[in-house]
């Protein structure tokens, strides 16, 4: 679906490249995720797979089309949604979605069954400027889709959600893999990444420092060792203890044989943490209610 090699790109008037060497295979009907602080260059990445910045170096094909030469079948086939939503104030939601359809002449999906999914269904008569930023967030998700689009590009899909609304929108894009669309995922929230994403690529400072799955990551940095919490003295005490040889360690036999045992179990890395042990940085969420 997506092939990009030795791609470099530099802004016009900065002396550095902000992309550096990015090569990335990207399969159909899988979700893969950009992983990443704010200015690490994901959305660099994403205007230059959409064809909005073409004068890089490299070789990008998306949808087997070279993207500095997309045409309008390209477009056809794509579906994007912006980290900062735009939309006509004075219209109704059904009014945006209806008008941005308008300027295909692809099969629409369903509007207000879309609008059900992301749990918009009682705003199909309301004006956007009524709007919180969520529902314009799940809006922007919505319009991505509108047009049955075989490739998706989502830009921070859940930054003002809610916890309720993250998993509704979650589930919606999951159905939407599962009828055989491509999805990249743009994003800081690793929790987000980890649920939904079958790969992951860490980019910092305009580098892809690693690619893999979440499960595959988890399992290689993985401490492989075990909490155990309990009471010492009155007071609760955690210890932790390697999972190799544990029948044979002698401490942890004690603390078993005593009577304060509170919980035991096993220590699991979030991507999160890999994210900052592989490439020295850490992720700020942004995110708010």
């Amino acid at each position: 679906m997506i092939q990009v090699e030795n791609l470099f790109y530099t802004y016009p008037g900065n002396s550095s490249p902000t992309i550096k060497d990015i090569n990335v295979s990207i399969n159909e009907g899988e979700i893969f995720g950009f992983l990443g602080p704010s200015g690490a260059g994901k959305s660099t990445i994403q205007k230059i797979l959409i064809g909005v910045l073409k004068d890089f170096q490299g070789n990008v094909k998306v949808l087997n089309q070279d993207v500095s030469k997309a045409s309008s079948k390209f477009y056809r086939q794509l579906g994007v949604a912006f980290e900062t939503p735009n939309f006509y104030q004075k219209f109704t939601a059904l009014e945006n979605l209806e008008f941005f359809a308008g300027f295909y002449n692809n099969t629409r999906l369903n509007l207000e069954d879309l609008l059900r999914k992301v749990a918009l269904e009682n705003t199909v008569n309301i004006r956007v400027s009524n709007f919180s930023k969520g529902m314009k967030m799940r809006l922007n998700i919505v319009r991505a889709f509108l047009h049955n689009p075989d490739l998706i590009i989502l830009d921070e899909p859940t930054s003002g959600l809610d916890p309720v609304n993250v998993k509704k929108v979650q589930k919606f894009i999951l159905e939407q893999k599962a009828r055989g669309k491509t999805i990249i995922l743009n994003t800081h929230n690793m929790n987000v990444a980890e649920t939904l994403c079958d790969r992951v690529a860490f980019v910092v400072e305009g580098e892809i420092k690693l690619i893999d799955s979440p499960k595959n990551l988890k399992e290689a940095f993985s401490r492989k060792e075990i909490a155990v919490l309990h009471k010492e003295e009155g007071k609760e005490n955690i210890e932790y203890f390697q999972l190799k040889l544990l029948g044979q360690n002698k401490r942890f036999q004690q603390i078993l044989k005593g009577d304060e045992l509170i919980k035991i179990h096993t220590v699991e890395r979030t991507l999160e943490d890999i994210f900052v042990e592989v490439t020295g940085r850490a992720l700020h969420d942004r995110e708010t209610d």
